[in-house]
């Protein structure tokens, strides 16, 4: 094992068996839904499956590596609140105060530890199949932007008139007809 594969953490969300009925009887393949990150604010997920258990966990392992995305973080949490969906799937994610903890249940605490955070509220809106709620988090954590980015997003491009909070009227508010 290279230095470069120690530097990731995995978690195994969930495996299933999987039988497929043959003339001859059944066959048995196991699937297994992985994922993996670096800590740091990298993380992904993959599927494998295989006639053994540790073989689809690897191929599993190899599809998170090479599908591995960047998550916005603001120290231990995420910048703003967000929804993810993903078929009947919401996930619910919303930053938390320091020393709160990952307050989540199994397949999303597994990718909230993958990616490094560790301060995080989450909650599971209908549907809570592991794969649906993997995919609908990292939904979530892919709407997540910095407040620079939003900041510039903002600005007026075409010689609009910029208004000063400094300039703010006082007083009552003016009587509108409507």
């Amino acid at each position: 094992m290279s230095e470069r594969d120690t530097q990731f953490v995995d978690h195994v969300v969930s495996i299933n068996r999987v039988t497929k009925v043959v003339k001859g009887g059944k066959n048995f393949s196991f699937s297994a839904l992985v994922v993996v990150g670096d800590g740091a604010g990298k993380v992904g997920f993959g599927t494998g499956k295989a006639r053994e258990v540790p073989q689809a966990i690897r191929k599993g392992t190899e599809a998170a590596k090479r599908a591995m995305v960047s998550v916005h973080r603001e120290g231990s949490t995420i910048p703003h609140e967000v929804v993810g969906r993903f078929g009947a799937g919401r996930v619910l994610l919303r930053p938390a105060s320091p020393g709160t903890g990952v307050i989540a249940g199994g397949a999303v605490r597994a990718i909230m530890e993958a990616a490094g955070i560790g301060d995080i509220l989450t909650k599971c809106i209908g549907s809570t199949n592991p794969h649906n709620v993997v995919r609908a988090t990292f939904a979530a954590l892919g709407e997540l932007t910095t407040r620079q980015a939003a900041a510039a997003l903002r600005q007026p491009t075409d010689g609009a008139e910029v208004v000063d909070d400094s300039e703010r009227l006082s007083g009552p508010l003016p009587e509108v007809e409507v």
